[in-house]
């Protein structure tokens, strides 16, 4: 088995997680550079008019990143001190704390297994008279139930506000992600499908939250303060509210114009590799990610397996580390969020707390899919995973 495993170990270590970056981008972060204007401009401008005119909300706001768009979605939408958001637990911290930086609580509800996203049926009972937003995650891409989370914050007069970091390319019932809720936060993090090294944007129908959010991520200045500079002639700004510096440079811009070009492209490669790893762990200890529900497009960002720890008689940290022995890289998304010491500090959860995000968490291993991989390096991955699995199938 240690021969084995050597012959099967590659040469070189696969990142988990690395973009697919071609020379265009490089072309087009040098032409910025060249051009004068680093900060934000006209290519930040005309990124959100592409993310826009994609997923077909009426306005869209670049900021330096998606934890910077959760956290102004929840100002604008009047969350402050003392007041509750519901969200799911099964999320990275950013999410749980861009509502404790607006003086709020997170108030988890439990996920389905199956799906690995909050349970709808779970978030009425989690409402309280200080309930003012509620905050679905679409994890790993797939779309949550939002006929049902509309359906609910309708009727509870609560805003909707959607964490998509995981979710650029997917649909809902026919309509893209970014255009359902009061407002879609997005990340162009490095590890995203679509990439702008750091980066976000928010997408929204109203034209108020628009506004507050272009001023609120620029140190609260007047509306298109950024334009001071250019050829139209200087114009005085005004500080109108004590704001952040949370503005996407174009030097990030210009990155994500060229990446939105090749989005269904990747998209497509993505769904290759998924269909790849699909085969090859079907007769394997674990359970693969289920298919996409009806109606639905699944932004294919995490191929997460969930490790069934009874069967295969190690735990999903030591499978893990053998991947890694074998210069695998992957990542685990996530452990849930109230399991985390601060969490458990600050707010009293427990392990126990959320059956289902627990047992994901204990299970839960993500492997490579980026639209970069070559078919070896998919190949490489396939036969590591079915190397450490298949003798305890």
């Amino acid at each position: 088995m240690r021969r084995r495993n050597e012959e099967l170990r590659r040469k070189s270590f696969l990142i988990f997680g690395s973009p697919a970056v071609g020379e265009e981008e490089v072309e087009a972060v040098a032409a910025t550079i060249r051009s004068g204007w680093l900060g934000t401009g006209p290519r930040v401008a005309c990124f959100e008019e592409i993310f826009r005119s994609y997923t077909g909300a009426r306005f869209a706001m670049a900021l330096n990143s998606c934890t910077a768009g959760l956290h102004l979605s929840l100002l604008v939408a009047g969350v402050g001190p003392g007041d509750e958001v519901i969200t799911s637990p099964m999320t990275f911290c950013s999410t749980a704390n861009a509502i404790i930086h607006c003086g709020g609580r997170p108030v988890f509800v439990d996920v389905d297994r199956r799906t690995m996203n909050m349970n709808p049926t779970l978030i009425e009972r989690a409402i309280t008279p200080r309930t003012k937003a509620i905050m679905p995650v679409h994890l790993a891409g797939r779309p949550c139930d939002m006929d049902a989370i509309m359906e609910t914050a309708k009727q509870r007069n609560l805003v909707v506000i959607e964490d998509a970091a995981h979710a650029i390319e997917a649909w809902y019932h026919g309509t893209k992600i970014g255009a359902i809720g009061d407002l879609t936060c997005f990340s162009f993090y490095v590890t995203k499908n679509i990439i702008t090294g750091e980066g976000g944007m928010v997408t929204t129908d109203r034209e108020e939250y628009a506004d507050k959010i272009k001023m609120y991520g620029l140190h609260g200045l007047s509306k298109d303060a950024w334009k001071r500079y250019s050829d139209e002639g200087y114009k005085h700004y005004e500080v109108i509210f004590p704001g952040f510096k949370y503005n996407m440079m174009d030097i990030q811009a210009a990155i994500g114009v060229e990446q939105m070009k090749r989005v269904d492209k990747y998209l497509a490669r993505r769904n290759e590799i998924w269909a790849r790893y699909d085969d090859a762990f079907a007769d394997l200890p674990v359970t693969r990610p289920e298919p996409p529900e009806p109606d639905t497009v699944h932004a294919r960002h995490l191929y997460t397996l969930l490790l069934d720890i009874e069967k295969t008689g190690m735990t999903r940290d030591e499978f893990q580390q053998r991947l890694h022995d074998m210069n695998i890289g992957t990542g685990i998304h996530f452990i849930s969020v109230h399991l985390h010491k601060y969490y458990r500090e600050t707010f009293g959860y427990k392990r126990g707390d959320f059956p289902n995000a627990e047992w994901i968490s204990d299970r839960t291993i993500s492997l490579p899919l980026s639209a970069r991989l070559t078919d070896k390096d998919v190949e490489d991955v396939a036969e590591a995973v079915r190397f450490l699995l298949r003798d305890s199938a």
